[in-house]
């Protein structure tokens, strides 16, 4: 397989992988609502090959990965259609102000000993 061909089959097999759906299902209808999942998607990839004028010490490879991250829901009614994030900054503080509370926690009882 030449190179160009090993890039070819790495990007089609990760745009067919890469989608909402894949991870989250299909939109939800019930109550008059229909619910869409939104994600954040991201893949990235890389390949390299060698080659030599002998024909058994040619080779290459390659591969690739994706993340996908919930940001939240579309909510679609008759009346109207909204957008409901998952708020990743307010985890985030609330690990933080955790680990802080924790850390000063095992300082104060080290202190004391």
């Amino acid at each position: 397989m030449s190179f160009k061909e090993t890039i070819q089959s790495i990007i089609d097999r990760l745009q067919g992988s890469a989608v909402v759906k894949t991870v989250y299902g299909e939109p939800v209808k019930a109550e008059g609502k229909t619910i869409i999942p939104v994600a954040k998607i991201a893949y990235g990839f890389g390949a390299g090959s060698s080659s030599s004028k002998e024909e058994d010490e040619q080779g290459g490879g390659g591969g690739g990965g994706i993340a996908v991250r919930p940001k939240g829901v579309l909510e679609i009614t008759q009346d109207e259609t909204r957008f409901i994030s998952f708020d990743e900054t307010r985890n985030m503080i609330i690990g933080l102000m955790l680990g802080l509370f924790l850390g000063i926690m095992i300082i104060r009882r080290a202190s004391k000993k």
